[in-house]
């Protein structure tokens, strides 16, 4: 299996994803968007994983290559194959199938539970969510839901955190991947982020257990399995 995946930053890779995909039989390849790297012919990869940052979708004049990666995305939707999208890439997701992005209520940066939403059972794919789990966050903006999308599960200071769309794209504001040197790069280079807020958590907060990763990280392998793996069998 061809795995591609779009990065946005230096600083946010696949964490976990590519722990799975050590162990799995999947090839990784990418595109450094910031390195202005070419894009693939969607007809050599199998499914797509699109990354965070700390740009907004609607900055296509400070990132010009946003452009391209958004038609991308949504040929490889079109075209029927299995699509993830982490923070940003959930907005990119969102945006291209003609939802709205702009700023949340509240920003949300540290280790804040989530609750799955129960309709979402009848879509599929949402076995690797438990009905309450304590998930990373790192974001200012949300997303609407877009047409044709179901709910995935929603946070006290953020009530669409993830969507499924026809049982083959995933959405996930929230961060399943994060391992304990993801997570430092993100504060290394994002701490002026930390400001304080109701929803904000200090940096001492957000590293001081480590259990929380192997939680997520495992969450997210399942998450995996089912979306490009065992959902692939059966397309």
């Amino acid at each position: 299996m061809n795995l591609h995946y779009l990065k946005h930053v230096p600083f946010e890779g696949l964490g976990s994803i590519r722990d799975w995909a050590e162990n799995a039989p999947v090839k990784i390849t990418s595109t450094c968007l910031y390195k202005n790297e070419p894009l693939p012919n969607i007809d050599t990869l199998d499914g797509l994983v699109i990354m965070g940052g700390p740009m907004s979708v609607n900055e296509t004049l400070e990132h010009p290559w946003m452009a391209d990666e958004k038609r991308f995305i949504r040929n490889v939707i079109d075209q029927g194959k299995a699509v993830l999208g982490v923070c940003l890439g959930a907005q990119l997701i969102a945006d291209v199938l003609g939802a709205k992005i702009y700023p949340n209520k509240y920003k949300e940066i540290g280790w804040f539970p989530i609750k799955k939403v129960a309709a979402a059972s009848d879509c599929g794919l949402v076995e690797f969510l438990s009905d309450q789990l304590e998930v990373f966050h790192w974001h200012g903006e949300t997303f609407d839901l877009p047409d044709g999308a179901a709910l995935l599960a929603s946070s006290d200071a953020c009530a669409n955190q993830g969507f499924i769309y026809k049982k083959r794209v995933i959405g996930l504001q929230f961060h399943l991947e994060t391992t304990p040197a993801s997570l430092r790069a993100l504060i290394d280079n994002c701490a002026d982020e930390l400001k304080p807020g109701p929803y904000v958590q200090t940096t001492a907060e957000m590293i001081g257990n480590d259990s929380r990763f192997v939680q997520v990280n495992k969450t997210m392998t399942g998450l995996l399995n089912q979306l490009f793996v065992t959902s692939k069998d059966h397309r």
